[in-house]
């Protein structure tokens, strides 16, 4: 990477950083909730999936960003455990993930896990996410393992009403991305989510994403 592109990278952090403390000390709310939305574009999320909920979803993306057609699965086991299934279509690969709650005192969240475990080679990839999760912001920041080396993730998420959900997140090392997107929640079952991507490596390059999901409430509902 040059240094004017190291430049440019390092912008892209800072500029992440001021828009998630930026929208996030505007409003800041004294209640706190978990989100009615859930995930980011790019970064996984130290909320857990809710037991009994099983996500299923497809996602289109460009071949820059990942496996272009991949269907997921997503299971909440227990209150504090969760796993994760992508099958991607082209090429043919299978990825395994899955998230440990370490912390679940509102409106503080700490998880652990592992993602991108692929049946192509590639080795898991250990986490480490800390969330500060109020009714409307959603403050995210943390790290990964990925070959041997650690990558920050940083995400911010505004949840206007339980419908919809602006966000942005970032994570570190030339082949990822920082993002813009949003989540429309139809109902309580169905979503789409919609980002662009903007290579941390050629930031001229800008990819599409967007992902349908359908959740099954299969655990006892909450009174």
């Amino acid at each position: 990477m040059t240094i004017q592109g190291f430049d440019r990278l390092i912008f892209r952090y800072r500029l992440c950083l001021c828009v998630c403390f930026l929208f996030y000390f505007i409003a800041l709310p004294t209640t706190s909730t978990r989100a009615t939305t859930k995930g980011l574009s790019q970064i996984v999320t130290p909320d857990v999936q809710p037991e009994g909920d099983l996500s299923l979803s497809f996602q289109w993306q460009s071949k820059q960003i990942a496996n272009p057609y991949e269907f997921q699965g997503e299971l909440g086991l227990t209150k504090w455990f969760e796993v994760a299934v992508f099958q991607g279509i082209q090429p043919y690969e299978t990825i395994f993930g899955c998230e440990v709650a370490l912390i679940q005192k509102d409106p503080w969240l700490l998880t652990t896990g592992f993602i991108n475990w692929s049946t192509r080679g590639e080795a898991p990839q250990p986490l480490l996410e800390a969330g500060h999760y109020t009714e409307h912001h959603k403050l995210i920041a943390g790290g990964l393992i990925v070959h041997g080396r650690p990558e920050a993730v940083l995400g911010y998420a505004y949840d206007y009403d339980k419908h919809w959900r602006f966000q942005v997140d970032y994570q570190s090392g030339r082949e990822n991305f920082f993002t813009l997107g949003l989540t429309w929640s139809l109902n309580d079952e169905f979503q789409i989510n919609p980002a662009i991507y903007f290579s941390n490596d050629h930031p001229n390059n800008v990819s599409g994403y967007v992902v349908f999901t359908y959740t099954f409430h299969f655990g006892k509902a909450e009174k």
